[in-house]
């Protein structure tokens, strides 16, 4: 596929999903955020991870506030920041620590910049699209992208059903993920697990 295709079809596909988005009344944007991060937690490479690379969730992505504050305690959480093009992290140690940033003053933490890459056992990434081959489609800006092919952790993207598709438009440049989590994750997983 050329990249002008590519780039077209992103397009449309995020203005699809942000119709759907809106269409998610309060209520069902947070018990669907609860079952999948629960889903998540049940994860063995959750469990067993030292040091995780989450996120602080905006409009519309999968609700993280409450999972990141669960386990800040037991597990070394760091979150993105983002400086002119590029992503850096820096370790989340409370609600206290976070200042707006630099794009869409989402609150990301202040403090040093954590450049331990090696040691990151486990990121959680949000996506406008994930397909069933574990490709992801994100906000067009490449920061992750970038930042992952720095990280060999277990890479665990998360987002609500309607944004997983059979098959998204990807190029050489997009990661995979290792698995990809919904809020029908348990039910699927059952169902290819008796197939």
């Amino acid at each position: 596929m050329d990249p002008l295709t590519i780039i077209s079809e992103k397009t449309a596909l995020r203005r699809t999903i942000s119709r759907l988005k809106a269409a998610q009344s309060p209520q069902q944007y947070m018990e669907a955020s609860a079952i999948i991060t629960g889903s998540l937690e049940m994860l063995p490479e959750f469990r067993s991870a030292k040091t995780i690379l989450a996120y602080w969730s905006y409009k519309g992505e999968v609700h993280t506030h409450n999972l990141i504050r669960k386990w800040a305690e037991k597990k070394r959480i760091l979150l993105p920041s983002v400086n002119g093009d590029e992503m850096l992290i820096r370790q989340y140690l409370g609600d206290d620590s976070l200042v707006p940033g630099e794009i869409f003053g989402i609150p990301e933490p202040a403090g040093p910049v954590f450049t331990d890459y090696n040691e990151i056992d486990l990121v959680i990434i949000p996506g406008i699209a994930f397909d069933r081959k574990n490709n992801r489609m994100g906000r067009g800006k490449a920061y992750y992208d970038r930042f992952l092919s720095k990280i060999s952790g277990f890479k665990a993207g998360i987002c609500f059903s309607f944004q997983l598709f059979e098959s998204i438009p990807a190029d050489e440049h997009d990661i995979l993920m290792d698995i990809v989590i919904t809020e029908g994750y348990q039910n699927e997983r059952r169902a290819f697990l008796r197939n």
